[in-house]
């Protein structure tokens, strides 16, 4: 009788602990301000420096909410310009020998695309149609996280989001992509949260491919609803 009780206690127990994905992803979204709050901004501009081999190099990212990104990072007195508006994408890099402004199409476009909003793909995953598993939880750097994988519809990307267990703030988050015409996991690792009107944004954000930093994007700044002149994010012609 006692193994029956002990049994049936432990059973309610783990009952009890286990979560859904939509639970997890409401917490998550809770954690960080809410959908609502992020949605209802409507510029964001945020400055920092990004690191890359050593260099320290300037950033600036605006952001017109759901609608327009552009990021410019600074090289030895060059600009290196991705920007999307309206399904649109283009890029200038210098020193790839391109100087004047290039479509991006395909999955870089893509990438720009969910970068001009300000919430997350997993937020919003059903208003986007895409599926999301809940599987199980997982260690990342001694932190216990909630392991969740999204499928988003409009390309059938996966990623796969880590979310800590205690406080609900996404610690990593993994992606593949082509890099000089291969494909790697790429590994973001999200730190240094800050408050913004009750919006938690992560300071710190660092890639890794197979183990080894990519690159460390330090914000120092962020801006909510600044003019923002629409034309920055027009290709030029």
């Amino acid at each position: 009788m006692r193994k029956i009780l002990l049994a049936l206690f432990c059973f309610i127990v783990a009952a009890a602990q286990a979560q859904t994905a939509d639970e997890v992803i409401q917490k998550y979204s809770a954690a960080i301000g809410g959908l609502d709050a992020f949605n209802a901004v409507k510029t964001v501009k945020m400055t920092g420096n990004v690191s890359v081999q050593g260099m320290d190099l300037p950033l600036t990212i605006q952001i017109v909410n759901g609608k327009a990104m552009r990021n410019d990072v600074e090289v030895m007195g060059q600009i290196i310009i991705n920007a999307y508006k309206d399904g649109k994408g283009w890029t200038v890099n210098p020193l790839t020998g391109a100087n004047s402004a290039t479509e991006v199409t395909g999955a870089p476009l893509n990438d720009l695309k969910n970068q001009s909003s300000l919430a997350s793909p997993l937020m919003d995953y059903k208003a986007r149609g895409s599926q999301v598993e809940l599987e199980g939880q997982e260690d990342v750097e001694g932190v216990k996280c909630y392991k969740i994988k999204l499928t988003r519809k409009d390309d059938g990307n996966v990623s796969t989001y880590f979310i800590n267990t205690t406080d609900y703030l996404p610690i990593k988050f993994v992606e593949s992509k082509e890099l000089q015409g291969q494909t790697f996991d790429v590994e973001s690792y999200f730190s240094d949260y800050k408050d913004f009107n009750g919006m938690k944004f992560s300071m710190t954000r660092t890639q890794k491919v197979e183990g080894q930093v990519l690159q460390e994007i330090k914000l120092t700044d962020i801006q909510f609803n600044t003019a923002i002149d629409d034309k920055v994010f027009n290709m030029p012609k």
